[in-house]
Formats: structure tokens, sequence, C-alpha cells
């Protein structure tokens, strides 16, 4: 059943063969499983896809949709992304809370508010209703108009919501008092920026993380790996942007923007492992080098 429209989503998303091995070998299963645990309860199934810049996070939730609406299940699949606030919302925010907001990434510079409106709109979607969910547009670092917002018929049996710290807890207070990197050094001298992303992570997000029944993770083999693959996907937006995108990044303004996400990313690689119902291991080649499960 899997195997042809597996072989059919690789060539369409242009993956490299390998994928389709693994996606057979790990996917596969972890579909049953989702599938046995919607079966198994009358609600709605929310899943969390966690994973670094670049470890195939949304291409994992293309493919999970593509299988279980296979099996007649309605799935809605969107990124913590599209929630970013808007330019002109995040401008404001840095000028009442601290200048480094007005850069998309940290907790804080989503509208969580938002994204519980939507999870709560998804359950209790009917029959022929529509639930319109919000797209940010990263080429120009804004969030799309509602008449290009993702457009979702009910009712729905699985929501999944995948971003780079979905599932994260807050650090502790003392581990926020030494900056990690230039950045946090130059620009975040005392700390403001990162206690305050780190205090938004500890309220509303963990509302809404509280919301997921099955956390996965693909795990990255280290920090220096997320900026190599992050770095590559900069390059595959640029071919695919117009030449005028403002939201287009250099390889200098890559670098410093990456810095923004280093702190959360090397503490979700640290102590997220264990909090994952399903991890998926990665090499450096994209491969998954071991699959694990929490006991239930």
């Amino acid at each position: 059943m899997y195997s042809q429209l597996i072989s059919d989503f690789v060539d369409n998303e242009t993956l490299p063969g390998s994928y389709r091995e693994d996606a057979l070998k790990f996917f596969v299963p972890l579909v049953d499983l989702i599938a046995n645990r919607k079966l198994d309860s009358k609600r709605t199934l929310y899943l969390g896809i966690n994973g670094a810049q670049g470890t195939g996070k949304t291409t994992l939730g293309k493919l999970l949709v593509t299988l279980l609406s296979a099996r007649e299940f309605r799935v809605a699949n969107f990124s913590i992304d599209d929630f970013y606030l808007t330019q002109s919302e995040r401008k404001q925010l840095a000028e009442s809370q601290h200048p480094l907001l007005a850069t998309r990434g940290v907790p804080g510079t989503h509208d969580i508010s938002l994204l519980m409106t939507k999870f709560e709109e998804l359950k209790n979607l009917k029959a022929g209703q529509e639930c319109k969910l919000p797209r940010f547009n990263k080429a120009i670092d804004n969030r799309y108009g509602t008449g290009d917002w993702q457009k979702l018929i009910g009712p729905i049996d699985v929501v999944i919501l995948e971003g780079w710290f979905v599932g994260a807890f807050p650090q502790a207070a003392g581990d926020l008092e030494r900056p990690i990197n230039e950045l946090e050094k130059t620009e975040d001298a005392d700390g403001r920026w990162r206690e305050y992303a780190n205090h938004q992570l500890a309220g509303q997000y963990q509302s809404a993380f509280d919301q997921l029944d099955l956390l996965i993770m693909l795990k990255a083999p280290s920090f220096n790996q997320v900026s190599e693959w992050r770095s590559l996907q900069e390059e595959k937006l640029s071919k695919s942007a117009s030449l005028d995108a403002p939201g287009i990044m250099d390889k200098e303004q890559l670098a410093k923007f990456i810095q923004h996400y280093e702190r959360l990313t090397r503490h979700c690689l640290e102590y997220l492992p264990v909090k994952a119902d399903v991890l998926f291991d990665l090499d450096t080649d994209h491969r998954i080098a071991g699959v694990y499960r929490q006991a239930n």
C-alpha cells in the first residue's frame, strides 16, 4: 500500500532514493502508530514534530499527510512558523521589550493565542465546516494575507504541528546567565532578550505543547550540522524566490540569524530526546541512524 505512495512522494519532492528506504523502514511504522492511537481515541489526535532547522520535519509532515490520507484520515498539517507575528507586530515588540525581538524565531515572536484558537477550532470542526490557518512567507519575512491562508474542511482526525522547538521546555534561570555566542555577548549583554524568550516559553507555549498527544523528534547530530543544513535551506529559498525578495539572507546575515536559534536548539538537542515519544537519530547525511520509543 505504502510503497508506491512513498516512491511518488520522493519523486515529487525531488528527494534522494535513500529517503524512500528510510521512509519504508522507519516512517511506515510511525504511521501505523499514529493510526492506532487515533483509532483508540474518539477525539482529534494532536501530533508534534520537533527538529532543528534542516532536519526534514516539514518533509516528514507532508509524508505523514500523504500516508495517513491514504488510510482515509483527515489531516491538518502546519508549522509553528506560520504563526510568527507580523513584521509590524515584531517591530512594536522590539521597541517595547528588546531590539532582537524584531527578528523572528525565538519564543515570544509567535501569536500563540492564535495558535490555541486554531487548535480549538480544528478540534470542534464539524463535517463541511471550514477552518483557515495562517501562512508565513519567509521570502518577505511577513505573514500572507488572509486570502492566501490554508483552508481545511472538517472534520479533522489528526493535527500535526511541526517546528524547531515544538515540545521544548524552558531553561533553568542559572543557565541563562552566560552568553553562548557573539550575538548574545554584544546585543544581549544584560540577558533581557534570552530571559524574555525563556519566560514566554514557560507560559503560553507550554499550554500549547501540552495539547500534544505524541511528540516526535528528528535529532540532528550536532549544532554545527544544523548550521550547515540551514545554509542549504537558504540556498534553496534563494533559488525559488524572486530576485528582490527582501527576506533572503547572504552568508553573513545567515550566520548572525542562526545565532538567534542557537541557545534553544542546543537545549533541545541535549534535553528533549528523553521527552520525545518517538526519537529518530539522524546522521550527517540526513539518514536515520536509529529510532527509539518511550515505553507507554
